[in-house]
């Protein structure tokens, strides 16, 4: 939960699963569910001072978080213990929720609304069964997730450095969040960088902003940079000239494939900049291109 310095990771190390967290998300849930989320839970909801009672005001805060992923009013059982973890929660069929908050919170009350996003998304996506083998890619779209769907930009909100104290929590790193956030902000117009307390997780943001917007200027996009498009040119000329094209190098993102039957033209397949799901469409020019599983409409020059 509190690390040093040298302790948070940055960069984005779990960008592939991270990925794959958004994919898995819009299968299990559809475009149309994911679209009932366009609204983040407010600043205000979440506002934690000394005069409030502690675990009244945890409550009201779990209640949100509650309310955010449209999980059913039910009652919420909090506490707080000595642990190693930020929290932790009990996953059952329901209706009740019991959710375990580290003792370090009574007297860091600021970070509580982040600590119960990522535990209250866990019972969302354990109702769901929807899950991810391994403890940290688990743990990876359980951030993920919370973000996406509009109460995980307090856990970015809890990253801070100050001098030799500096915290972190969720298994992202922050420009990662970032990442994820921009991606929400794209789908729904909602800028979250006005609620951020924390310098650190601005400028975090802003980084995962820069990468989320690299996957809208990548070929066969029409938007590409010059650059990109004079790679994927070269690389489409030489699949052409193959029987069985292979796939492109590493960072490429696209593959050209050959299609079944004769005659058929060449395809190539690129992740989706929404959902990440890949998509195939044939080489001919400029076309349009709709996702099937997020329905993001793409404009491509194949």
């Amino acid at each position: 939960m509190t690390t040093g310095g040298s302790g948070i990771a940055h960069g984005f190390p779990h960008l592939d699963t991270v990925r794959a967290a958004l994919t898995a998300l819009y299968r299990r849930v559809s475009h149309d569910t994911v679209s009932t989320f366009p609204t983040s839970v407010l600043p205000v909801d979440v506002a934690f001072d000394d005069t409030e009672d502690l675990h009244l005001g945890a409550q009201r805060i779990a209640r949100a978080m509650v309310h955010q992923l449209h999980l059913p009013d039910a009652r919420i059982v909090l506490t707080f213990r000595e642990m190693e973890h930020a929290a932790t929660v009990e996953l059952t069929a329901g209706p009740e929720y019991f959710v375990e908050l580290n003792d370090r919170f009574r007297h860091h009350r600021k970070d509580i609304g982040a600590a119960l996003a990522h535990e209250v998304t866990h019972v969302w996506l354990h109702r769901l069964d929807l899950s991810f083998p391994g403890t940290r890619d688990n743990e990876i779209l359980t951030d993920t997730t919370a973000a996406y769907l509009g109460a995980g930009w307090l856990l970015l909100d809890a990253y801070r450095e100050h001098g030799p104290f500096s915290q972190k929590l969720g298994y992202l790193t922050p420009e990662e969040f970032g990442y994820v956030l921009a991606k929400r902000a794209d789908l729904f117009g909602e800028d979250p960088a006005p609620w951020f307390t924390s310098p650190q997780a601005y400028d975090a943001y802003t980084a995962g902003r820069a990468r989320a917007r690299q996957d809208a200027h990548r070929p066969p996009l029409a938007g590409a940079g010059w650059a990109a498009r004079l790679r994927y040119a070269k690389d489409r000329r030489a699949a052409q000239g193959r029987t069985a094209p292979p796939a492109t190098g590493p960072g490429a993102g696209y593959a050209f494939e050959a299609a079944s039957g004769g005659g058929a033209p060449l395809r190539v397949s690129f992740p989706c900049p929404t959902c990440c799901q890949r998509i195939r469409v044939p080489v001919r020019g400029r076309l349009q291109a709709r996702c099937g599983l997020c329905k993001t409409l793409l404009d491509c020059d194949t």
